[in-house]
């Protein structure tokens, strides 16, 4: 079987107070209030954000893909 589709890829932040898994699913949760049809979360980085010395946020940079429908 034969798949002709096209995915589009986009650049996200995730961030959260607790963990770097938390801040991936917050990404991915957001992401998908507007996008159809998500496939891939490739994770490309980590870091902190810190406040006096102290850890504030947990991010994740990553590329989430999705199908191209063409409207999007």
């Amino acid at each position: 079987m034969s798949d002709d589709s096209v995915y589009k890829i986009i650049e996200l932040v995730g961030t959260s107070s607790d963990s770097w898994e938390k801040a991936a699913a917050n990404a991915v949760n957001r992401a998908s209030k507007s996008l159809e049809d998500l496939r891939i979360a490739e994770v490309k980085s980590f870091d902190v954000k810190l406040n006096d010395g102290k850890i504030e946020a947990y991010r994740v940079r990553m590329n989430i893909s999705f199908k191209y429908r063409g409207d999007q």
